[in-house]
């Protein structure tokens, strides 16, 4: 092994320790790594993550509300109406299954409750006056966090959602914007970055990040991260690929855990300071599902996703008081942090 190449790991670690960046380039090399390597590459993002996240981990949780037969053609999405696979089909569930679900995740350690749907924005009445009544029930019944994942915003809707109690909204770039149209066709990756920064002008936290391991190059991933970088992304949610079939991306090779722990500690890197929170496919790390707090995560979805179930919730839990580190604390207490946040910018 070179020693050239662990200074240089060190260098840029005690550089961003001291406040700095990352640069694009140095993320593009990073990502190359050879896998001898890659212990201390997660040591230095295990120091970043301690050093500006500290010890305890953000857990959530989110809850399809509406499933199936989507307008748009995501070529990993088992929801999409343009592709045929075994996804479930159903319209709004009732608001009080929403609020159990949430309930549940609240009893877990959950900060938050994403209410994900189906489609592209709110382009109806009826899906205002849904969303309605599921806050104000989730608000009468629990403190946890509302989150939402619905598609496209308008500064209009953006701030309508923020007048019905929702706190955060989660919309994922997906990819690298030189990689989109493999992905989908749509809508563009232009409208994801509108809706990004129309929710954060409506006061809202903003969740945005995507899937890895789609066919793109090592290359697309540091422009996702880059792009990330740009648009001040608070929260970053990693997705691996798990290729579902009857999608066009049915027959991809999932990442194999090295890499994914390689890009989990080079997206620290690149985003310091973020909440690198870590989602669907993590089940492709099998046995080492632990170490993805040691290559820099700091959070992490538990439960089911949208189409496929997650680990079991006490193993996650249990996973996260082994590695003696604590699960982020009270809500109230995170939502006083984040309005402190949102005044002072």
């Amino acid at each position: 092994m070179d020693n050239a190449i662990f200074s240089t790991i060190d260098q840029i670690t005690q550089r961003i320790l001291n406040g700095g960046e990352m640069t694009a380039e140095e993320g593009r090399w990073m990502i190359r790594l050879d896998d001898d390597y890659l212990p201390w590459l997660m040591a230095g993002a295990d120091r970043l993550r301690k050093s500006y996240r500290g010890n305890e981990i953000e857990v959530c949780a989110i809850a399809n509300v509406r499933s199936g037969n989507c307008s748009e053609n995501c070529s990993f999405c088992a929801q999409s109406g343009h592709h045929k696979t075994a996804a479930p089909a159903y319209d709004y569930i009732p608001a009080e299954e929403l609020v159990a679900q949430a309930q549940q995740a609240r009893e877990w350690g959950a900060s938050d409750f994403g209410v994900v749907s189906k489609g592209w924005g709110m382009r109806s009445e009826k899906e205002g006056a849904k969303l309605e009544e599921y806050f104000t029930a989730m608000d009468a019944g629990t403190d946890i966090g509302r989150c939402a994942s619905l598609g496209a915003l308008t500064k209009a809707s953006a701030e309508k959602l923020k007048t019905m109690g929702m706190e955060n909204y989660h919309h994922n770039l997906e990819c690298a914007e030189s990689f989109f149209d493999q992905v989908c066709t749509t809508h563009t990756y232009q409208e994801n970055i509108d809706t990004i920064n129309n929710a954060r002008a409506a006061g809202l936290r903003v969740c945005a990040g995507g899937i890895l391991g789609m066919g793109e190059s090592l290359d697309q991933r540091i422009e996702m991260a880059e792009s990330l970088r740009q648009l001040g992304v608070e929260s970053v949610p990693l997705n691996f690929l798990n290729p579902v079939l009857g999608t066009p991306m049915g027959n991809q090779t999932p990442m194999s855990p090295y890499e994914i722990l390689r890009a989990i500690a080079t997206y620290r890197y690149m985003l310091p300071k973020a909440e690198i929170r870590i989602a669907g496919g993590r089940q492709f790390l099998g046995d080492m599902q632990s170490m993805i707090f040691m290559a820099g995560a700091s959070g992490v979805m538990i439960g089911n996703y949208l189409t496929t179930q997650g680990r079991s919730v006490d193993d996650d839990l249990k996973m996260i008081r082994d590695l003696k580190l604590e699960v982020r604390g009270d809500t109230k207490q995170r939502r006083g942090r984040q309005d402190q946040a949102v005044a002072a910018g």
